[in-house]
């Protein structure tokens, strides 16, 4: 999927003939032909044109707005092409305990990749972490895999994977291994993240979540009705469900090769008086501008047996999804990192 993202605050969008103009105080900065995109995301204040926004519902383009630290304010889509008997099918598995096969196989998949990337981290970086705290924590993972295995109900999985992450945030400042002073993380923080780690992870979590929920919602998917996230208006649970397994295999490991490899830094942050740290213009272009990199680079996907794009995850486990609620599948197979 070719997305268009708009970083700057002050740019303005508006239809012209079959392309989008952008405009930066009444001056073009850049036409694009809108059939070149399946999304606009923008983190800009001015917004755009109605006439844009028509045609880009014609065009079956959805927008996004955000705020500049990455949380969605609302967006514009066209007509729903969801396939009504799955989403009935998905609706009565929500509601039961039918779908906790469905729980424990993305709860397994986040402790499994967390476990891995931890692992990694130990063997790429022995002489600069703390190995004796990574391998008590890696041990400890391993034993709630094990505790997955033997859940029987979707609210201990949920204590399960509630304890996982946390004994995992616990560590992974020690994959931190450039630029400590300026990046660290004491504990995981959300609303609003106090420190820059924390913003990075919250604005990668944010982009990642809704890029599901198109590719959910491109195959007849109800991005709201999720199987392990309870139901919440404005909440794209079966979004949030997905992204579990990606969390540690994918953001955190992408989030950490950037400040690993310098290719942020903390100008690239700003830090409000209340301690609350966003990602400012520049740092929104560069990490975007990484992103689209790092969606082009090939990996293993151990199901499919074959190397596939970054960018095509998100919509083969959609599918696959897709033809678990159908019942084609006896189980869904979440991604997982290789070996």
């Amino acid at each position: 999927m070719n997305i268009l993202y708009l970083t700057n605050p002050d740019y303005y969008l508006q239809k012209e003939g079959e392309n989008i103009k952008i405009s930066l105080y009444g001056k073009r900065i850049a036409n694009y032909p809108i059939h070149n995109f399946k999304q606009i995301v923008c983190f800009n204040y001015m917004g755009m044109s109605p006439d844009l926004m028509r045609l880009c519902m014609e065009e079956n383009i959805s927008i996004l707005f955000f705020t500049p630290n990455g949380k969605l304010c609302g967006r514009v889509m066209g007509k729903s092409h969801g396939n009504i008997l799955t989403r009935k099918r998905q609706y009565k598995l929500s509601e039961s305990e039918e779908s906790i096969n469905f729980v424990k196989n993305i709860v397994y998949a986040k402790l499994y990749n967390s476990k891995k990337v931890l692992i990694r981290g130990k063997l790429d970086h022995k002489d600069k972490v703390d190995i004796k705290k990574l391998e008590e924590t890696i041990g400890g993972i391993s034993l709630l895999m094990k505790d997955v295995l033997e859940a029987d109900n979707k609210d201990s999985l949920r204590g399960i994977e509630g304890s996982g992450a946390k004994a995992y945030f616990s560590v992974l400042d020690e994959l931190i291994i450039k630029q400590r002073e300026d990046f660290y993380m004491i504990e995981r923080s959300k609303r609003p993240p106090r420190d820059r780690f924390n913003a990075l992870l919250s604005f990668m979590y944010s982009i990642y979540t809704w890029e599901i929920t198109q590719s959910l919602e491109s195959v007849g998917i109800d991005s709201y009705a999720g199987f392990f996230h309870t139901d919440r208006p404005g909440r794209a649970s079966m979004a949030l469900d997905i992204i579990e397994e990606f969390r540690p295999a994918l953001i955190d490991k992408f989030c950490l090769s950037l400040i690993n490899l310098n290719r942020i830094n903390k100008n690239d942050f700003e830090v409000k008086e209340n301690r609350a740290t966003i990602l400012n213009e520049k740092g929104r272009k560069k990490v975007l501008g990484f992103w689209r990199e790092k969606k082009n680079e090939e990996i293993f996907h151990y199901y499919t047996e074959e190397k596939i794009k970054v960018g095509l995850l998100a919509h083969i486990q959609a599918q696959l999804l897709n033809s678990y609620i159908r019942g084609d599948l006896v189980a869904y197979p979440p991604y997982m990192l290789k070996g």
